[in-house]
């Protein structure tokens, strides 16, 4: 029925001309089988905003009923505009923030820029925003906020800012944990006093926040029922179509999603999901520095994105964008994993008929982040070649899918072939960051992966060379020497 694009133009139709109780319930004024409203408040807000814009410009793009699959040019023109003003007004602002205000005087300038021009020309979140049509640069550009508010230690501030990404999309779920663990930890490690207090106005905050979002559907228990039914409706089942997690792509094997109910189904996602996500948890709560949380949130969001339930194709921008984050720490791992989030997605883009944009796209960012990639960042030849094959077996299943017909018994062959391959990917990278988060563990297997690789080389290097040597790190491109040992 039309997509997104339609689905977000109803939704102002609906929110510009109904009181708020009537957004979320069946009625005769809402067919919540035609593309009901089902996130959260903060987005029916917005969408009220550009409703009551578009009534000015012209009434016929949101006037009520009449208006439903209304694809006239006005109507594009308005609501891809409307995403490109959001990105003008909030994601961009935020990410060249960010970059600035987050990092050191004395880093250079031209990091900083070529930081800003990845997370900006990042294919995901254009692809998705202006072709899938969707408005993910504000519940992300909030999330960059949040995040700078704790390299600034305004705390407070990112709990609130955290708060209104959570009721903009309720996939941010995925950046709770990281958020609470760095927030209550940081309480933890102020002492009695202070922490008592901190822990208190951020209580204070979040609950007001929510207070205010949500405060014209507390009129009643069942008033609010109706929007957390909206919200999460897990009779949709394990997943839709062929997403690069855990579930799909084991489902040649095993087929969860057809032999255990929806509810039950749902209660295993969130036990796994849970206990993986623990251990990046407990050691942010335990040690909540910036460096810990940057790599926390991927990490959780990587380990929801590969076990929760219902998950869609675009949620992988969720571990995306804070990925982009630490561009300048983790170069080449970053661009692959950026390049490979894109991958993950294309069956969804293609059934858009974006497969063009994409590649245009793809490419555009490639020039952008060519600074983090390029071999004087020194970066292990090895990974370098691994990236390189990587792509290349990626590029070579985009161009499976497109020219050659899959067998009939298997219609969806090459989208699932998609699927696993990114779903691989995903599982790598994950353990990668895990390693990162966790420091000292991270620098020892490094070393020993390196060490390994170079084999009979580095023998082969003169023994006064020994303690001194010099090994190149996967992550900045910078040599860094052997770490010791450390106690148990």
């Amino acid at each position: 029925m039309h997509g997104d694009f339609e689905a977000q133009r109803h939704w102002m139709e609906l929110t510009s001309n109904l009181p708020a109780k009537q957004w979320y319930v069946q009625g005769p004024k809402n067919d919540l089988q035609y593309w009901g409203l089902d996130y959260p408040p903060l987005t029916a807000y917005h969408m009220m905003a550009a409703g009551m814009i578009a009534k000015k410009i012209n009434p016929d793009l949101v006037e009520l009923g009449t208006s439903q699959g209304i694809e006239t040019p006005d109507v594009k023109f308005f609501m891809r505009s409307s995403v490109l003003i959001m990105d003008i007004l909030l994601f961009l602002p935020a990410a060249i923030a960010y970059f600035i205000y987050s990092r050191s005087q004395n880093t250079d300038e031209s990091i900083i820029l070529n930081s800003i021009l990845v997370i900006a020309a990042y294919p995901g979140l254009i692809l998705i925003d202006n072709g899938h049509f969707q408005y993910n640069n504000v519940s992300l550009g909030l999330v960059v906020l949040a995040t700078l508010a704790l390299h600034l230690r305004s705390d407070v501030l990112a709990a609130m800012l955290f708060c209104l990404s959570l009721n903009y999309k309720q996939m941010e779920l995925y950046h709770a944990l990281p958020f609470f663990a760095y927030l209550l930890g940081r309480c933890i490690k102020s002492g009695l006093f202070k922490g008592v207090y901190k822990l208190a106005s951020l209580g204070f905050v979040v609950i007001g926040t929510f207070a205010i979002i949500w405060s014209p559907f507390l009129s009643s228990v069942e008033s609010a029922k109706a929007v957390i039914l909206r919200l999460f409706p897990f009779n949709r089942g394990l997943y839709e179509d062929k997403v690069a997690n855990f579930w799909c792509s084991i489902s040649p094997l095993i087929k969860f999603k057809d032999i255990v109910v929806p509810q039950d189904m749902a209660k295993i996602c969130m036990l796994v999901t849970g206990l993986l996500a623990l251990p990046s948890f407990i050691a942010l709560l335990r040690e909540p520095t910036i460096k810990k949380f940057h790599y926390g949130i991927i990490n959780i969001s990587l380990v929801f994105f590969l076990f929760s339930f219902h998950v869609h194709e675009k949620s992988i921008l969720i571990a995306a964008i804070p990925a982009c984050l630490v561009i300048d720490k983790d170069p080449l791992a970053v661009v692959w994993f950026l390049l490979i989030s894109v991958f993950s997605m294309v069956p969804l883009l293609m059934k858009d008929g974006l497969l063009i944009p994409t590649a245009v796209a793809v490419s555009i960012f490639w020039m952008s982040s060519n600074h983090f990639v390029r071999p004087s960042m020194n970066h292990p030849i090895q990974v370098v070649y691994a990236m390189h094959l990587s792509l290349l077996g990626a590029v070579c299943l985009i161009l499976a899918t497109r020219f050659i017909p899959p067998p009939q018994r298997f219609p969806d062959l090459f989208h699932l072939l998609i699927a696993i391959y990114s779903c691989a990917h995903f599982f790598t990278f994950a353990v990668y960051f895990h390693l990162r988060q966790f420091g000292g563990l991270y620098e020892q297997v490094l070393w020993n992966v390196l060490e390994g690789s170079e084999g009979n080389v580095s023998q082969r290097k003169s023994a006064g060379q020994g303690s001194g040597s010099q090994h190149k790190n996967l992550s900045s491109g910078r040599s860094s020497s052997r770490p010791p040992r450390q106690r148990r």
